[in-house]
């Protein structure tokens, strides 16, 4: 079995994708999956899907979707569905391999790569943050975007994302690619006016393409922006 957080939330099992039914039903995969090997009480799984205002068969509703997802998921080939979803206490709690979410298969493999990059080699490390990168199918989460209890861990992703961008382009620059990278790091400096490194990053790509105008007019930028909306120098 495999969980995909890092956009829809999505399980495969056999390389088949699994039905997971109705909001709610995701919903309660989705609180397990980002606790996995953890146990959630009831009254975590109830909050997290009705907040202040749960129905009164909330309890047994978590049994139903509990129920609902152990078949669906045995019905494509995982004979250990009971036990991966399993009652704990006055919980639940979904066991994993490290392997079996792609948030953690993604998270593992920028530590690898930083390893290659800081061991000297930018050219491992680039193929291996893009290939970490390639993992993302769009927003973490995407169908939880406005639910309480995805946000922190949405936030979470979001600059683990970033901060990987931020490594493969290091890497990149380190291999001569500056003048390609500007366009791409124009656009994450729009999106992200305030990310200081984005900022060194396209500085030193503008300067090293023999952009120097524009490199010192994007340091202006950014002492206009910082000192706009924060009060500070860069």
């Amino acid at each position: 079995m495999e969980l995909r957080i890092l956009g829809p939330l999505e399980a495969v099992v056999g390389g088949a994708e699994v039905p997971l039914g109705g909001a709610k039903q995701r919903a309660l995969l989705a609180v397990l999956a980002i606790r996995a090997n953890a146990v959630v009480s009831v009254d975590e799984l109830i909050d997290s899907l009705w907040g202040d205002a749960p129905p009164r068969t909330a309890e047994h509703s978590i049994q139903v979707y509990v129920s609902e997802l152990r078949k669906a998921l045995r019905d494509h080939g995982s004979a250990d569905a009971i036990d991966r979803i399993a009652r704990r206490g006055t919980g639940y709690v979904l066991t994993v391999e490290a392997d079996q979410i792609d948030a953690a298969r993604f998270e593992r493999r920028i530590e690898q790569a930083r390893g290659t990059l800081a061991a000297g080699d930018p050219a491992g490390a680039a193929a291996a943050l893009g290939e970490a990168l390639a993992m993302w199918r769009g927003a973490p989460l995407s169908d939880f975007a406005f639910d309480d209890f995805a946000q922190n861990e949405i936030a979470r992703l979001n600059e683990l994302r970033l901060s990987a961008i931020e490594s493969r382009i290091e890497a990149d620059l380190a291999l001569g690619r500056e003048a390609a990278l500007v366009p791409e790091l124009r656009s994450l400096v729009a999106e992200h006016p305030l990310r200081e490194g984005l900022r060194e990053q396209l500085v030193l790509a503008l300067y090293r393409a023999g952009r120097q105008a524009d490199a010192l007019q994007e340091i202006a930028a950014a002492r206009a922006v910082l000192a706009d909306e924060l009060g500070l120098d860069p």
